[in-house]
């Protein structure tokens, strides 16, 4: 993909009096508030789904929509095409953006832009609305120095054709040849079993608290990207690292039940447990208990309503194949990893050109690493 050329462009302010957009903070809502499913989107912070938690039934006044909402974790940044219920309050209620130029193409090139600018704001400096006022982003213009909607608009529209053809190349592989697996004569284990591991409550650390002089460790937060490596710090003299070959989990929040190997020595933030193997454990097995675990977790636990952080250490269990003898089958575990990895990397050829289908949010690289 071709780079940007934004030697022509202007910094906005996103919000404010002389901002690109209308702040809007929706009013206090939480998601247990609404138990009856419906056809009316409840819009929460969230990276996946169009920040969309679910459908609820509801009677109350719904936020409109031709607008692009902004999750208070991570920046998540999408367009909402219909009205909504939008989760406000305080801690990690959703941002609502509104201009009467926007529609869903134009939209779809600012939201990779906000997303690239907003991204470095987490848990423990979450987007407010005062936040939104300071930040800025870089938009094309026209010849009278104003935003220049169209160019935004047909650049998206110009993507598609590329799009539906990795689509197209996407539904040609046949994803549908594993099996599924039959699990009546698996057995649930806690992960503090003595064949698994030793869970320890990590490091506590604050990342905006860490410095980048001489960065070797990798500090691990709540994320699901980069196997939740968020930067990489200074070794804290007196604060041993932890090794790499641990698993970390994440406990709470979006990303709850994030569960991965650590290549490297590292440390970890709050929230996040470290899973030390009891016995030697191998690479394959470890990310089949991995997968098993986000699983689990996805299923049967709730970001800020019911999270891992009462149960990891107490009732929390997954699912492991078992040998006649009931024991963990670790051959089982590796074999099924190995073949998938021997499956998909006959798939990569095709998938790595499908990795374009992103091109609406990746764009944004090109244009802030000049």
């Amino acid at each position: 993909m071709n780079k940007i050329d934004i030697s022509t462009w202007k910094d906005f302010p996103i919000c404010g009096q002389k901002g690109i957009f209308k702040l809007v903070q929706p009013i206090a809502r939480k998601s247990k508030e609404y138990i009856e499913e419906g056809d009316v989107p409840f819009v929460a912070s969230g990276a996946f789904n169009n920040g969309i938690e679910k459908c609820v039934k509801t009677n109350e006044v719904l936020d409109k929509g031709n607008c692009i909402t902004v999750s208070a974790i991570g920046g998540f940044s999408f367009y909402q095409e219909r009205d909504f219920v939008g989760r406000g309050g305080a801690g990690s209620a959703i941002k609502i953006l509104y201009n009467k130029n926007l529609n869903k193409l134009n939209a779809l090139f600012i939201c990779a832009i906000l997303q690239k600018t907003l991204s470095k704001y987490d848990y423990n400096s979450m987007i407010s609305g005062q936040i939104l006022k300071e930040e800025s982003i870089y938009l094309p213009i026209t010849n009278k120095d104003e935003i220049n909607w169209h160019f935004m608009e047909t650049y998206i529209k110009n993507l598609k054709p590329m799009v539906n053809n990795y689509l197209n190349q996407l539904q040609s592989i046949k994803l549908n040849s594993y099996k599924k697996l039959d699990l009546k004569n698996w057995k649930r284990f806690n992960l503090y079993d003595k064949e698994l591991f030793s869970i320890d409550s990590g490091n506590k650390l604050d990342k905006s608290k860490m410095t980048t002089i001489n960065p070797k460790i990798n500090f691990i937060g709540r994320a699901n990207q980069n196997n939740g490596i968020t930067m990489e710090v200074d070794e804290i003299k007196d604060i041993k690292p932890y090794k790499k070959g641990y698993l970390t989990l994440a406990l709470g929040g979006e990303y709850l039940g994030s569960c991965f190997i650590q290549p490297k020595d590292f440390y970890t933030s709050q929230n996040v447990n470290v899973l030390i193997p009891n016995k030697e454990i191998s690479h394959s097995a470890k990310q089949f208990i991995s997968i098993m675990i986000f699983r689990e977790s996805r299923t049967y636990y709730k970001a800020f309503v019911d999270e891992l952080n009462r149960h990891v250490k107490t009732d929390f269990s997954i699912l492991l194949p078992v040998n006649n003898d009931g024991q963990i089958n670790w051959s089982f575990m590796e074999t099924y990893i190995e073949r998938i990895k021997e499956s998909t990397l006959k798939r990569l050829d095709v998938l790595s050109d499908i990795v374009l289908y992103y091109l609406v949010f990746i764009f944004s690289y090109y244009i802030y690493n000049k």
